[in-house]
């Protein structure tokens, strides 16, 4: 019997989550409430090593990590995660392409259709409308990757 397009696709972030060792997080949050600062914390108890990006931030931490004004400050890139608006997402993507990330993984909610065939045509995974803490399970992911 073959595989599902779900069980393929799980199959893909699986590979793509144990293959990144950095991401950089655009639209990282020092707010506990956040969606943001809930999983960057996830990735770093995971072992991944998180630089956050946000302008307003700059120069401070967030879960001890420095926080940098611009993507290009986070390189070099595995993967760029973004938590921003769908039409501020394109921008972030073409900047990730052009910074050599080899995935970006927009957060649920945020989907550039157009960005991502851009992204695809060079080469690039892209993640959409999806969350890794909520996919590590379903891809039976262990509890730490590093």
């Amino acid at each position: 019997m073959p595989p599902t397009a779900s069980y393929i696709w799980r199959m893909e972030i699986r590979e793509l989550l144990l293959t990144t060792r950095r991401i950089a997080m655009v639209g990282a949050s020092n707010k506990p409430e956040r969606a943001s600062f809930r999983v960057m914390r996830f990735l770093l108890d995971r072992g991944y090593q998180v630089t956050p990006v946000n302008p307003g931030l700059a120069g401070q931490s967030i879960l001890g990590q420095p926080v940098v004004a611009r993507l290009a400050d986070a390189a070099p890139l595995d993967l760029v995660d973004v938590f921003r608006r769908s039409e501020e997402a394109g921008a972030v993507m073409d900047e990730a392409v052009a910074l050599g990330a080899r995935a970006v993984w927009l957060q649920l909610g945020v989907v550039d259709e157009a960005a991502a065939a851009r992204a695809r045509a060079e080469g690039v995974a892209v993640v959409m409308d999806r969350c890794p803490a909520i996919e590590w399970a379903p891809a039976g992911l262990p509890d730490r990757v590093a």
